[in-house]
């Protein structure tokens, strides 16, 4: 009577508060972002209302975290950036923002914009010194420029 059941073992759960989890403390495709710096391009479309969007993290994980390089539409425009700052963070020493801080830089990692009006997190120093190459992208410029640090 039993030789013809077949004994399926569940190992995942089809709970429906498990699909479509994403974190909410990192950047994905399509989110959008606050420019916080002074260039024109930023300005203008945070003026009109039309913050820029992620479309590409370069990493390999596919979520962008604070000093990750990420890609953004802006105004029709693709530009690259730096996340300087994520939404709610629960790990020990690193400050939560209420939005998603993202610095424009062009393709030599040197800002667009002059200034940065948003506190940046002061372990940022460390990361983008690590990503730093000597004859490559010099993404200290991004420190140099900002008036405050958390």
């Amino acid at each position: 009577m039993f030789g013809s059941l077949i004994f399926i073992p569940v190992r995942f759960s089809y709970h429906p508060i498990h699909f479509n989890k994403k974190r909410t403390d990192a950047i994905h495709k399509l989110t959008r972002l606050r420019c916080v710096d002074n260039s024109e391009i930023g300005k203008q479309a945070m003026a009109e209302g039309k913050p820029p969007k992620c479309i590409h993290i370069y990493n390999r994980r596919g979520i962008g975290m604070i000093g990750d390089k990420i890609l953004v539409t802006i105004k029709g425009e693709m530009k690259k950036g730096i996340v300087v700052g994520t939404k709610k963070v629960d790990q020990v020493n690193i400050p939560a923002f209420d939005s998603n801080n993202v610095v424009l830089i062009d393709d030599n990692g040197s800002p667009l914009g002059t200034r940065i009006h948003a506190p940046i997190p002061v372990y940022l120093r460390t990361i983008l010194k690590e990503k730093t190459f000597h004859k490559g992208a010099d993404y200290t410029k991004i420190l140099s420029i900002a008036s405050r640090f958390v």
